[in-house]
């Protein structure tokens, strides 16, 4: 049981990385993230430890970090009003498939 437990914290506290990551300098979505991400973890809190439901959250975890890490570039305003993109390291390679193999049940 202490092995499921340091699995789920670790699986919330990469997601919580990879939001903080991504959303760096946009208060606003930083916080916003953290709530979705804690409500997430709270509903799949009484899950049996192995059970295959624990199983499929966790991976479910894992793949929003990742889509979180690769998929998601925050837009910063340049000084004329525009938006400017500017992916990092992490985006190079990936694809909409990519994206869409992700699951959105986390």
């Amino acid at each position: 049981m202490a092995a499921a437990a340091a699995e789920g914290l670790a699986a919330y506290r990469a997601v919580l990385r990879a939001a903080r990551r991504t959303f760096a300098g946009d208060r606003l979505m930083l916080a916003e993230s953290a709530v979705e991400i804690r409500r997430r973890f709270e509903e799949h809190r009484g899950l049996a430890p192995g059970s295959d439901e624990a199983a499929r959250a966790l991976s479910d975890a894992r793949e929003a970090a990742h889509f979180i890490t690769h998929m998601i570039v925050q837009a910063q305003r340049a000084p004329s009003g525009s938006f400017v993109v500017k992916p990092e390291k992490e985006h190079a390679g990936a694809t909409l498939e990519e994206s869409q193999r992700c699951s959105s049940e986390f």
